[in-house]
């Protein structure tokens, strides 16, 4: 996360830090998905650390659980949403 001029910008999702909604479902599989290609990087070069591999599972886990969720409530935000982090479709 880059910080200019009072603004957070967070990939696609650019708003002022007040109107931030950090417990939207759009905004938990953001952050999970840029957790999880950082861990994805840092096991490429460490292939033998399991705790970080043990971690990546879990955030994948979680980040699925979400998708499933949104995809049940909203298909449109959920095809959205995909579409702007490109990631795989369940």
């Amino acid at each position: 996360m880059k910080k200019k001029g009072g603004r957070k910008i967070l990939g696609f999702m650019v708003k002022e830090e007040k109107e931030e909604n950090r417990g939207s479902v759009e905004f938990q599989v953001f952050s999970f998905t840029n957790k999880i290609r950082r861990l994805a990087s840092h096991l490429e070069l460490h292939k033998k650390d399991f705790s970080s591999e043990r971690g990546l599972r879990r955030l994948l886990g979680k980040r699925r659980r979400l998708l499933a969720y949104l995809a049940k409530k909203n298909r449109v935000r959920y095809k959205k949403l995909i579409g702007q982090l490109n990631i795989r479709e369940q």
